[in-house]
């Protein structure tokens, strides 16, 4: 086992954000159908706050405890809906309720797991739940991997198809049209994003073991420009043609698959193309079943202006995501 195998705590618990949306369920039944593949444990975890959803504010300690009794009871039954078709060991999942804003306790409980895991973007209303809406801190902050669900009611769909019939004359209703695989979801490869840094590396081991686990091809991309590439040898001085630049482009994920520990009978393809990452791999994620890329990416002015990679797929990948720290 390498040392980037090793250092992803493959056996830690899935630690998945819940409040009842969609989105939320969708993060919560896909944790379990992992869970029951590898064995792992599910910890389903509910951040709260006192609003107006919720009523007055409990003012005696038996109002607390009757909300905290309610709060568990919500958990439990999210938790008993999600897993009525999931063969799952029960003392398998865990159930946490706390009271808390924003994302960082949820970076928190989940400082030690496998990964978090949540929702692509949840708008429940029910009150103003920790993981209510996928907030970019917890992609960006975790130093374990973070797996974003996408679910077919992603409120994006909704708003393309409204900008498409707006800028459409007269009165035809149309629809914002994607290229897209016709392989089913699940037929689809797991596509990892590579660049030949170390942070590759522990995606790439993340990716496989994915992969492994749902019985599906891996894919390993790397996307390039010259600039990715720096000096190629026998072109110190001079710009590399085109075909010299891609086969040291391939040369480069070769070495990156040949270090890396693989599972025994995984299909590994790599692949190399010149483009930039993030059009590249939000490309790729129309036909993938799952993406997954390090975190690593422009910082300051730079990624303020033209965006890492990771935030690039965060808001426009189509499919499932995982960014590894």
């Amino acid at each position: 086992m390498n040392d980037a195998m090793s250092t992803l705590n493959q056996q830690g618990d899935l630690v998945v954000g819940v409040d009842g949306s969609a989105e939320s369920f969708g993060a919560l039944r896909w944790a379990l159908g992992q869970a029951a593949l590898s064995g792992q444990s599910v910890n389903a975890v509910y951040g709260w706050s006192y609003s107006w959803d919720m009523g007055p504010e409990p003012q005696t300690d038996e109002e607390v405890a009757e909300l905290r009794v309610t709060i568990a009871d919500r958990l439990r039954t999210w938790v008993d809906d999600a897993t009525k078709d999931i063969d799952i060991d029960r003392d398998s999942i865990k159930l946490t309720s706390f009271r808390a804003s924003g994302a960082a306790a949820l970076l928190e409980i989940g400082a030690n797991a496998q990964q978090i895991v949540v929702g692509r973007r949840s708008m429940s209303r029910v009150a103003r739940w920790l993981v209510g809406s996928l907030s970019s801190s917890v992609a960006e902050d975790a130093t374990v991997p973070v797996t974003v669900i996408r679910t077919a009611g992603d409120e994006d769909l909704d708003v393309q198809d409204q900008i498409a019939n707006a800028l459409t004359p007269e009165d035809t209703e149309v629809h914002y049209e994607r290229p897209g695989s016709p392989v089913p979801r699940v037929g689809r490869p797991v596509v990892v994003g590579v660049d030949g840094s170390a942070l590759s590396l522990r995606a790439l081991s993340f990716a496989a073991r994915l992969a492994t686990l749902n019985h599906a091809p891996l894919h390993v991309m790397f996307c390039w420009t010259l600039r990715d590439l720096g000096t190629i040898p026998g072109y110190e001085t001079t710009v590399a043609p085109m075909e010299v630049a891609q086969e040291h482009a391939k040369g480069i994920v070769e070495r990156l698959i040949d270090e890396t520990d693989l599972p025994q009978g995984l299909t590994v393809t790599p692949d190399v193309f010149h483009i930039s990452a993030g059009k590249g791999l939000v490309s790729a994620s129309r036909y993938a079943r799952h993406l997954v890329v390090g975190s690593r990416g422009l910082s300051g002015l730079d990624a303020h202006f033209l965006g890492s990679v990771s935030k690039q797929v965060l808001n426009l990948a189509e499919c499932n995501l995982t960014i590894v720290h």
